[in-house]
C-alpha cells in the first residue's frame, strides 16, 4: 500500500480529524487519528494489517510466535495482525494501572513476540507493553504500528516498522500555537492521563 492509499483509508472512514486534541501522552495537537473507525470495517483492518506485515522484513515476519498488542488501541490491530501473520494474537491491559497479561494469556520462556499499537506518539505506553510482554517471559523482536506518529524520534528498544509515519506537529500546554489556545481541547482517545 503507498502513502496515498493508507491516507484514503483514513479519510474514507473519518478517522483523520481536525480540531484541537489532547493526546494520550499529553500533548496537544490539531490532528487526531481515531484509528478506531479506520479499523471498524473488518475488511479494511484486514487490508491494513497485511499491509504492516509486509513492512516487517520477511527473516524477522517468520521468527514471529505470537503478536501481543496494547489494550485499548491494539486490540483490533493486533487481532489482524496476528491473522496476517498465521500466528495467536492476544493483548495486555491496565486493571490496576500497569500493562500485565491477563484472561489465561500466556507466553513461554523465551517466545518470540511482536508488539502492535494503532499509533505511537512518545512511545511510553509501547515500552510499558514491551516491558510486561518481556515480564510475562516473552522475547519482543519488532514492533509495529499502523502509525508513527514521533516524526521518526521514537525508539522502542526494538526494530519499529510502522505502516505510515504522520508529523503533524504536536505541542506541550504551554507552547500551544494561538489558533489552538483559542478553543478548548477535546480528548477522544480511550486513555485518561494519570
Amino acid at each position: 500500500m503507498l502513502e496515498d492509499e493508507i491516507l484514503a483509508e483514513f479519510r474514507a472512514s473519518q478517522a483523520l480529524l481536525e480540531g484541537h486534541f489532547l493526546l494520550s501522552s499529553g500533548r496537544h495537537s490539531a490532528h487526531y487519528l481515531q484509528c478506531a473507525r479506520v479499523l471498524m470495517d473488518p475488511m479494511r483492518a484486514s487490508r491494513l494489517a497485511m499491509a504492516t506485515a509486509q513492512r516487517i522484513p520477511r527473516d524477522l515476519r517468520q521468527q514471529i510466535q505470537k503478536v501481543v498488542s496494547p489494550a485499548m488501541g491494539g486490540v483490533i490491530i493486533g487481532h489482524e495482525m496476528g491473522r496476517a501473520l498465521g500466528v495467536e494474537a492476544m493483548f495486555v491491559e491496565r486493571p490496576t494501572g500497569t500493562f500485565e497479561l491477563r484472561r489465561g494469556f500466556t507466553l513461554a520462556p523465551g517466545e518470540k513476540v511482536l508488539m502492535v499499537e494503532d499509533v505511537v506518539t512518545t512511545g511510553l505506553s509501547s515500552r510499558e507493553a514491551i516491558r510486561a510482554i518481556e515480564d510475562a517471559g516473552g522475547q519482543v523482536i519488532a514492533a509495529a504500528a499502523l502509525v508513527d506518529r514521533s516524526a521518526g524520534s521514537v525508539d522502542l528498544g526494538v526494530p519499529f516498522f510502522p505502516l505510515v509515519a504522520l508529523n503533524f506537529p504536536t505541542y506541550a500546554a504551554d507552547e500551544l500555537p494561538p489558533e489552538l489556545a483559542a478553543t478548548p481541547a477535546v480528548k477522544p482517545g480511550s486513555r485518561s492521563k494519570p
